[in-house]
């Protein structure tokens, strides 16, 4: 049986990382795709002829375009688009935040990932394929210095809705993965990479993990082409619901 294809946005690390090593055990060939050509080298180097990597920035429309259509022939057929990239960039309140951090998260968390999206749907509709797109609970749960991240996220929720809705028929499946408090690379960007902000929030805490994220993704592509799962929402045990604040006047 022909291998299918998947591609994955932010193979560099994180989620994408070990979402396109498990496709690739499972014997799916794998796109990976990242920032950072040196972070996806290794991917090619463990599993050869599996692995076709482009380094591009999700900012850049034209580097996009030219990496699909770079793509050769035994990767063109997408079955799967695993929309991972994305960052979070500072933990301000709105008011003191950093106007081109918001800038980058836009152009990364959304204005990407509709770009690449938009550029692959011919293919995802031909081949009846799936779209995973990684959202975050901060799409739905807001908090403090969340503001524009969570805004991005809550596009991606509902993108991924508008998309099942307008490829009714198609056959394509699209799901929303939406996770909690995982312990990536995540903290580490979103800090400028303060090591010890990142320990204190995940000290005392088993919180998922990247292998958690693919094992879903792997959940996915196993399923009946029946079945579509609209959302999957993903906190570790040790995350709940935070309560109301209350501002008290003096």
């Amino acid at each position: 049986m022909t291998a299918k294809t998947a591609f994955v946005t932010g193979a560099t690390s994180g989620f994408g990382r070990a979402i396109a090593e498990h496709l690739l055990r499972d014997g799916w060939r794998v796109v990976a795709t990242g920032r950072r050509a040196e972070r996806l080298q290794p991917l090619r180097d463990a599993f050869g002829d599996a692995v076709h990597v482009a380094a591009f920035d999700m900012r850049d429309d034209d580097a996009i375009n030219a990496a699909i259509a770079a793509l050769p022939a035994e990767f063109a057929h997408i079955d799967l688009l695993v929309n991972n990239a994305g960052l979070a960039l500072g933990t301000a309140p709105a008011q003191r935040a950093d106007l081109a951090q918001w800038r980058q998260m836009i152009d990364t968390n959304i204005t990407g990932l509709v770009t690449l999206t938009h550029a692959l749907l011919p293919r995802l509709v031909e081949a009846r394929g799936l779209v995973v797109n990684i959202s975050s609970i901060a799409a739905n749960y807001p908090y403090a210095g969340g503001n524009v991240y969570g805004g991005t996220k809550a596009f991606v929720t509902q993108f991924s809705l508008g998309l099942r809705s307008d490829l009714h028929g198609t056959g394509v499946r699209v799901t929303s993965i939406e996770p909690g408090m995982a312990e990536t690379e995540f903290t580490l960007v979103r800090t400028s990479g303060d090591q010890a902000a990142s320990e204190a929030l995940y000290k005392g805490v088993t919180p998922i993990t990247a292998d958690d994220i693919a094992e879903q993704v792997m959940w996915l592509t196993r399923l009946p082409a029946h079945l579509n799962i609209n959302r999957i929402e993903t906190m570790p045990v040790n995350q709940s619901f935070a309560g109301f604040h209350v501002h008290r006047e003096a």
